[in-house]
């Protein structure tokens, strides 16, 4: 969805519009096959900005980021770990927030139903 640039976007906790529904790929999935819901709110590729909501059902895949593409998000309800190359895990919950850089490699895991505001930048 893009769109011209808005002065305010809002965040509301049921946007009106219907989520587009994904799964991770069969090649990726390491734990269950997770519906994803993602509330796309703002979209331009010629800036290379997303932004929105996104919510998850429990289970684990492989996360590989290019080299232009970050993500920062917020986690609002549930709880979700990121596990990095080197074998790190990081755990994040309600009210806490996570920025993955570009070149990140590792699995995302949402271990309770979870639902984040995201922005992705590549640049």
């Amino acid at each position: 969805m893009s769109q011209a640039t808005p002065a305010v976007i809002r965040f509301d906790p049921a946007p009106a519009a219907a989520p587009e529904i994904d799964h991770p790929r069969p090649e990726r999935r390491e734990v269950g096959d997770p519906e994803r819901r993602t509330w796309v709110l703002y979209d331009n590729a010629a800036e290379g900005l997303a932004t929105g909501i996104w919510e998850c059902d429990p289970g684990q895949w492989k996360i590989e980021f290019g080299p232009r593409e970050h993500e920062y998000f917020i986690v609002l309800d549930g709880l979700c770990r990121v596990h990095d190359a080197a074998g790190r895990v990081e755990s994040f919950g309600p009210g806490q927030a996570v920025f993955l850089p570009p070149n990140f490699k590792g699995s995302f895991e949402v271990v309770e139903r979870m639902r984040k505001h995201f922005v992705i930048v590549e640049r």
